[in-house]
């Protein structure tokens, strides 16, 4: 018999409106740049999952990085910007553990500098030896009244947001920072103007990787001048931006770990992630039989409702494995046992025709919100299901 679980959640919320609330919280004191005014705050008992890390709060510090909004203004792909941050998380895992490190949006880095970083290279004035290094644009100088389009493709701006994410670590009653790591995106594609005229710049992924190396050197650099990141381990991780149009995120390049007190980024370690889309040649091309499976799934399900608007799946590769795929159906139902009926049809089809060595999602969805969703885990032989009342 099919399992359908959003009864027993319903089931469960219900039972906890009415189960004492236990103290799954402990208090203990933050350190900040100036040890007079450390702070008070919550460490959680528990995480939204087992991989995932806990997040220290605070009344009198931000929950929130202390660039917020940068990564939303520099980077033109939604898939870009969840991809980015969640990933930065992901490789972090390797080197700062979860079960050790707590999780704290980036605060060493704030808006107005990281603006300025991502700027183009100031050229130095001659009128003084003054050198502020620390806020230079990262991005190739383009010292010129009226630059060509040669000029442009010369000196194209390569990298487009930085991300700082802080991992603090738990000493009797107090949490310190132990760890940072810092996203470097850079761009696929470089769009520029001249004389009215738009233009692009195409950038190869080993052209990314040569300027991000050298761009995390320059940033190391500058974050061992702040006192209390003197002594911090930073890993540096390189990204790829896709297109403002893709319809799947970029990836990353690169990642290296530099122990506390080093000055230097080395030993540089390749990743070999990538996001295909399902439809498309690449898939076809590149990972056939995927691409067959989820043409008889798309069969399948056209066969159970024939005016369904389509449907598209995203897969994440690793070291050319399938990890995950992500699938969404976006269908106009009339009746909420049609959504009842279709789900239970797609759940029975997950079950059946995917494998257990990777993670499935499938959420559908009508015009104008989500009507369920399905997910089965890497391991798991049964699917979990959720429709939205």
């Amino acid at each position: 018999m099919r399992k359908i679980h959003a009864l027993l959640l319903c089931s469960l919320l219900i039972l906890s409106a009415c189960t004492p609330v236990f103290d799954n919280k402990q208090k203990v004191v933050k350190e900040t740049k100036d040890e007079s005014s450390n702070q008070s705050a919550i460490l959680p008992s528990y995480s939204a999952a087992d991989d995932n890390y806990k997040m220290i709060l605070s009344k009198d510090t931000p929950t929130t990085s202390a660039a917020r909004g940068l990564t939303t203004n520099q980077m033109g792909n939604r898939l870009d910007i969840s991809e980015f941050e969640s990933g930065l998380r992901r490789h972090s895992q390797e080197y700062f553990s979860p079960d050790k490190y707590y999780f704290q949006p980036g605060q060493y880095l704030d808006y107005d500098t990281l603006i300025e970083w991502l700027s183009r290279h100031e050229p130095d004035d001659p009128k003084t030896e003054d050198k502020d290094e620390s806020n230079e644009g990262l991005n190739p100088e383009l010292n010129m009244k009226n630059p060509t389009e040669q000029d442009y493709r010369k000196h194209p701006k390569y990298i487009s947001n930085i991300v700082e994410q802080d991992y603090l670590v738990k000493k009797d009653n107090v949490v310190k920072i132990n760890g940072i790591t810092i996203g470097i995106s850079l761009r696929s594609e470089y769009h520029f103007s001249v004389d009215g005229k738009e233009y692009t710049e195409k950038h190869s992924r080993s052209e990314l990787i040569s300027k991000g190396k050298k761009y995390a050197g320059e940033i190391l650099k500058r974050l061992r001048k702040q006192k209390e990141l003197e002594d911090v381990p930073i890993v540096f991780a390189i990204y790829q931006e896709e297109t403002a149009s893709s319809k799947v995120p970029g990836n990353f390049l690169s990642k290296s770990y530099v122990k506390g007190s080093d000055m230097t980024v080395k030993d540089w370690e390749p990743i070999k992630e990538n996001y295909v889309l399902f439809p498309s040649d690449e898939a076809e091309e590149n990972h056939f039989d995927d691409s067959q499976l989820f043409s008889e799934f798309r069969n399948e399900v056209s066969d159970y409702f024939p005016n369904f608007v389509g449907m598209i799946a995203n897969g994440f590769y690793v070291d050319d494995e399938l990890h995950q795929v992500k699938i969404n159906i976006p269908i106009q139902f009339n009746s909420n046992s049609e959504v009842v009926g279709f789900t239970q049809y797609v759940y029975s089809l997950v079950n059946e025709m995917f494998e257990d060595h990777y993670d499935v999602e499938v959420n559908i969805y009508s015009m104008d919100q989500q009507e369920s969703l399905i997910v089965k885990k890497a391991g798991e032989s049964d699917a979990y299901v959720h429709i939205y009342e």
